[in-house]
Parts: C-alpha cells; sequence; structure tokens
C-alpha cells in the first residue's frame, strides 16, 4: 500500500473569536472560523481577491491557548489535518462537514 499524507498549511485571519467548550470526559475543545485572502489575474488579465473559509477545530491544551489568544482579526498559521464528518440537521437531513484539526499555531505580528 502506498503511503499517504493528511496536512494543511493556511495563513490568515480569525473571523470572530474563538468559541471554547468542555466535551466528554472534560476534554477541550476550541473552533473558530478562519478566512484566507487570496488574489490571482484571470483569463481576461483582471485581478480577482478571494476569501476561502475553514472551521479551524482545537483540542485540550492547543483550544485553552487559542481561547486565550485568539480573537476576532488575529492574524495566524496553522498547521492540522482535515477531518471529514456528517451531522443530522435540525430540519433532518444529513449534512456533510470538513473541518481543520489543528496541530501546530504560529502568531504573526
Amino acid at each position: 500500500m502506498e503511503n499517504s499524507m493528511n496536512k494543511v498549511m493556511l495563513s490568515g485571519f480569525a473571523g470572530a473569536d474563538t468559541e471554547l467548550k468542555t466535551v466528554a470526559g472534560n476534554k477541550k475543545l476550541a473552533k473558530v472560523n478562519f478566512a484566507v485572502n487570496e488574489s490571482f489575474r484571470n483569463g481576461g488579465g483582471q485581478e480577482v481577491k478571494k476569501t476561502s473559509w475553514f472551521t479551524l477545530t482545537f483540542w485540550n491544551e492547543m483550544a485553552e491557548l487559542a481561547s486565550e489568544k485568539i480573537k476576532k482579526g488575529t492574524n495566524f498559521s496553522i498547521e492540522g489535518r482535515l477531518n471529514n464528518g456528517t451531522y443530522e440537521a435540525k430540519d433532518g437531513t444529513k449534512r456533510y462537514v470538513t473541518n481543520i484539526i489543528v496541530n501546530e499555531i504560529e502568531f504573526i505580528n
């Protein structure tokens, strides 16, 4: 079997303050929306600016650090892995989500 890797590296800004929760067995869980801005020239030579949004997930000590340091507008970089999941929405439909489980964080001044 071929070796594979699930690794994501992003740099951007927090779209809101971090939300911290305590879940099963006193584990800490924090989530924050993360904006990554990019610009490029399209086929017609016009500059296009685009913002992509991601949900970052932090666990335990990393969750506590994120909760203390990440407020709306905070500029930082992360390294982590993609995580796919499903949940049932209030209307009963099945929803699919992809978030990023953060392993490392670096704050940018």
